[in-house]
C-alpha cells in the first residue's frame, strides 16, 4: 500500500493530518554561522509549539551535511506526537565549504547515498560517512530505524552549478528506485523551469516535485504555469517583510487560487534560524504560521482552499510506493 515515510516508520497517508512542509529542527551551515539550531531540547519545545498551533506533522528538509541529528528528530516526533518526514539529498552548492568532501562526489555515489537514506537508514552521524563505509545507522526510540521520506536539492540565482547538476540527477536516480518525492530550493523562484526539464529529462514527473519558496517570487502567471506542469509550489516566505510582505503573499495565493491551482500550493515556514525560534530566545517562532498566518488566509480564500493546502496537498506529494 502506498505509505508516507516517517521518522517513526511507515504510515497511510491519511493519518498525516495538516502538514507543515518545510522547517528545520536541526541545521548548521557555513552560511548562517551564529544562528545554528543544535539543541534537542529547544528545537523540541520549538516543535511542540508548531503541533499547538493546529499541525499534526511537519517535513524536517535538513539535507546531508548540515547538521542533521536524526536520532534527535525521532525522539522529538516521538514526544511531541507529531508525524515529521526527514529529508536526505544535497542543498545548493554555498552551502558546503569550498574543501567539503561532497565536492568530489559522483551522481553515482550520491545516488547510493540518498537511497540507502530513504530504504534503510539516515546515519547516526553524517561525518562518519566519510570515515567507514559501514556507517551506523540511526534508531528510533522504539530500536526501529530512522528513514527519510523526502529527496532533497538546491540550486542557485539563475543558476544550476556542476555541483547543483550533479545532485540532480542523483535525486532523480533515487526517485526512480524509491518513489519519494523531491523537494529543490529555489533562490527567488528563478530557474524553476529549468529545473523541471533536468527533472523531466531523468524520468521524474513534475507532480513529485515541491519547488521550495516559490513565493519568494510572487508572479502568479509564473506560478500557474509551473502548476500546469504539475509541479507543487512551497510558500514559505511569511513573515519576512524585508522580502515580500504577508499582504503581498495573501495577495498572491489569492491570484493562484483564482487561476485554479490551488492543488498544488503547499504551506510551510522554513524558519530555519536560531534567530527566530521563540525557544532559542527569538521571534516569531514556527507557530506564527498557524497562529497569525493561516487565520488571514482562510478569509482570503476560505476554509476548503486552506484545507486542501494543508491537508490533501502534502498528503498526495509525500506518498510512496515501498
Amino acid at each position: 500500500m502506498p505509505v508516507v515515510r516517517t521518522v517513526l516508520g511507515d504510515i497511510d497517508p491519511a493519518q498525516l493530518g495538516a502538514t507543515n512542509y518545510h522547517e528545520h529542527l536541526f541545521q548548521i551551515s557555513p552560511l548562517l554561522v551564529g544562528d545554528e539550531l543544535d539543541d534537542e531540547d529547544l528545537s523540541g519545545q520549538e516543535a511542540a509549539l508548531l503541533k499547538a498551533s493546529g499541525f499534526a506533522a511537519m517535513v524536517d528538509a535538513t539535507p546531508f551535511g548540515l547538521g542533521r541529528d536524526p536520532e534527535g528528530v525521532a525522539r522529538i516526533s516521538a514526544g511531541t506526537g507529531m508525524h515529521v518526514v526527514a529529508t536526505t539529498g544535497r542543498h545548493r552548492e554555498a552551502h558546503y565549504g569550498d574543501d567539503h568532501p561532497m565536492h568530489a562526489w559522483s551522481a553515482e555515489r550520491l545516488t547510493a547515498l540518498f537511497v540507502a537514506e530513504v530504504t534503510r537508514g539516515m546515519p547516526v552521524d553524517d561525518a562518519l560517512v566519510f570515515e567507514t563505509p559501514d556507517v551506523a545507522r540511526a534508531t528510533a526510540p522504539d530500536g526501529m530505524p530512522v528513514r527519510a521520506g523526502m529527496l532533497k536539492a538546491g540550486v542557485d540565482y539563475w543558476r544550476i552549478s556542476a555541483f547543483e547538476r550533479t545532485t540532480l540527477l542523483a535525486v532523480a536516480a533515487a526517485h526512480r528506485e524509491t518513489s519519494a518525492p523531491i523537494m529543490v530550493h529555489l533562490e527567488f523562484c528563478t530557474a524553476a523551469h529549468e529545473v523541471l526539464d533536468v527533472l523531466d529529462a531523468e524520468g521524474v514527473a513534475s507532480d513529485r516535485v515541491v519547488l521550495a519558496h516559490a513565493d519568494r517570487d510572487p508572479d502568479s502567471g509564473l506560478h500557474a504555469s509551473l502548476a500546469e506542469r504539475g509541479a507543487y509550489l512551497g510558500y514559505d516566505g511569511f513573515a519576512r517583510p524585508r522580502t515580500r510582505s504577508d499582504a503581498e503573499l495573501l495577495a498572491l495565493t489569492e491570484k493562484v487560487v483564482a487561476l485554479g491551482a490551488v492543488d498544488r500550493v503547499l504551506l510551510g515556514g522554513d524558519v530555519a534560524r536560531r534567530t527566530r525560534y521563540l525557544s532559542y530566545g527569538g521571534m516569531p517562532g514556527l507557530a506564527y504560521l498557524g497562529e497569525r498566518y493561516l487565520p488571514r488566509l482562510r478569509s482570503a480564500v476560505g476554509d476548503d482552499a486552506v484545507e486542501r493546502m494543508l491537508v490533501a496537498n502534502p498528503a498526495r506529494l509525500l506518498t510512496l510506493s515501498p
